[in-house]
């Protein structure tokens, strides 16, 4: 998996006020655009005793059982002790996961509760057992680059087998004892001896490999999340052949006892099977979105397009058809898009991009090579202003101005901040998801004035064309209409399915409106674009 952190490491922020009950709702046609999925992007996936599949979400906080005969999947442990990048399966109907983004190791024994393995080791990412499962290893990667040996029972401390190796990520035992893994920053699979610490490269020249498996003969196999390969490695020479080429952005394979081959891919949310013997492909489950965090509206050719932050992708949308289009794809090969969680529009059409994930902004123009901007603090959102100036909000509570190199604080204080929309003379709405409250803010003296309170979990905002304020009340699973001079509250469409996730600071879910009225909502509970109309 990458470096999908940010936004799920951000420390959770309290939330204040006292909710006021909401009107009744009007009559709202309400609409799903587009298909929902089972998984809310998936990485990590291995198969235990009885060839039973695990499969494991990052921003879905969940980890999965899957049947990979009907291409269905059920949650096995929900959010947020769920989450899960990597996972194994040792003696005694133990089942370990690493949940990358809040340093946990959690074990379950068969039927029993979820305990905390290891409660604080740094981006943790990938593990696996010794062959006579003894024994537990775990590594580091984006967040901390390191091997370590685990204790199964979580009673001793952990040992340090080797660090700064340049990302070992999803690895797995080999038959001579040594663990054998991807490189992810240097394009190399290597071993290593988990008693010294030494290292041998066993194969050069890939771009991203994301994870290596053995099948029942000792056969070692890697996939490229870059260039969507999979690829069958000598151990003797490091010779590669490639097996299957699939699409971008794989994250993990699993091979079961009858080597049978499943490969998941973030930017699908779906599992492919892999014929190892003859390269044939069968898509076992795919989904049209993979987490839609954040929606923009743009008119093109006359017709209303979303423009969709989909976490794993950059991805536009028919407003009518429901069409899905990929924009960019990340880790795709000579791709920089990093995650994106949030999206307006700018001028021109361009897209700007939010990274909670990983502090960067971006700007999406046509073919254009991606402009990134790095160093913010979870960003949720980001506008492009009249004078070209970028207007960044932080989960931490700052509203941030970009012109050239320059960054200006605006506004500080704000309870963690998600959407942004344009409002007048020079101010700017801001959905408080943590305050509960909408708030606008002149952006050339930082003055505030609230707008509405007492809500619950407003995610986002924008402007309607009769100028009142749209907001996506997640605690309420409601839309809402908001005059914007007396905060007056309108229900136009509740029951929602969003509010996967309920914590303000890795809380996901946008609206926009069209030039029509039309509101378009992402749902993160069903990976799904809902469409609205009065």
């Amino acid at each position: 998996m990458g470096r999908l952190q940010g936004v799920l490491c951000a420390t959770a922020l309290g939330w204040m006020g006292a909710w006021a009950a909401a009107p009744a709702a009007q009559a709202a046609e309400v609409t799903r655009l587009t298909p929902p999925s089972a998984f809310h992007g998936v990485h990590g996936i291995r198969f235990g005793p009885g060839d039973v599949l695990l499969a494991g979400s990052v921003a879905g906080q969940s980890l999965y059982k899957v049947d990979v005969e009907t291409g269905t999947a059920e949650v096995l442990v929900g959010p947020p002790d769920g989450m899960a990048d990597d996972m194994a399966f040792g003696p005694g109907g133990q089942v370990v996961w690493t949940a990358i983004s809040n340093n946990i190791v959690y074990s379950r024994i068969g039927d029993g509760p979820v305990t905390r393995l290891d409660p604080d080791l740094v981006s943790v990412n990938a593990i696996t057992f010794s062959r006579d499962g003894r024994r537990l290893f775990a590594s580091q990667v984006f967040g901390g680059d390191a091997l370590w040996e685990l204790d199964p029972k979580g009673v001793k401390p952990r040992r340090l087998i080797r660090k700064d190796i340049g990302g070992f990520n999803s690895f797995a035992a080999g038959p001579d004892g040594w663990l054998y893994g991807p490189v992810w920053f240097k394009g190399q699979v290597a071993k290593i001896n988990p008693d010294t610490g030494e290292i041998v490269v066993v194969a050069v020249g890939l771009n991203t490999p994301a994870s290596v498996k053995f099948d029942s003969r000792d056969t070692l196999y890697v996939i490229d999340s870059a260039t969507g390969e999979v690829l069958r490695v000598d151990r003797s020479n490091g010779a590669k052949t490639r097996v299957a080429q699939l699409s971008s952005s794989l994250d993990n394979f699993a091979i079961d006892s009858r080597d049978r081959m499943f490969v998941s891919n973030m930017a699908d949310n779906g599992i492919q099977e892999v014929d190892p013997a003859t390269g044939a492909v069968r898509q076992v489950m795919r989904g049209p979105l993979a987490f839609p965090a954040d929606v923009a509206v743009r008119v093109v050719d006359g017709r209303e397009t979303l423009v969709v932050a989909d976490v794993f992708a950059l991805r536009a949308v028919d407003g009518e058809t429901g069409q899905v289009t990929d924009l960019r794809r990340v880790h795709a090969k000579d791709e920089p898009l990093e995650y994106p969680t949030g999206v307006s529009i700018g001028a021109g059409g361009r897209a700007v991009l939010a990274s909670s994930a990983s502090g960067a902004v971006m700007i999406h123009d046509g073919a254009a090579p991606l402009k990134v901007l790095h160093g913010f603090n979870a960003p949720f959102e980001a506008l492009e202003l009249a004078d070209g100036a970028l207007l960044v909000a932080e989960v931490g509570g700052d509203l941030v101005k970009v012109v050239g190199d320059t960054r200006t604080v605006v506004a500080s204080g704000l309870g963690a901040p998600g959407g942004m929309a344009a409002g007048p003379n020079g101010s700017v709405y801001v959905a408080e998801t943590g305050g509960g409250r909408i708030t606008r803010v002149d952006i050339a003296s930082g003055a505030r004035t609230t707008v509405a309170e007492g809500l619950k979990l407003p995610k986002a905002v924008a402007v309607a064309p009769d100028g009142s304020l749209v907001v996506l009340e997640t605690g309420a699973k409601a839309v809402v209409a908001i005059d914007a001079a007396t905060g007056a509250r309108t229900v136009i469409a509740d029951n929602l399915p969003v509010g996967q996730v309920t914590t303000p600071a890795v809380l996901a879910g946008g609206l926009d409106v069209g030039p029509s009225g039309t509101i378009y909502l992402t749902s993160d509970v069903e990976n799904a674009i809902y469409r609205i109309r009065r």
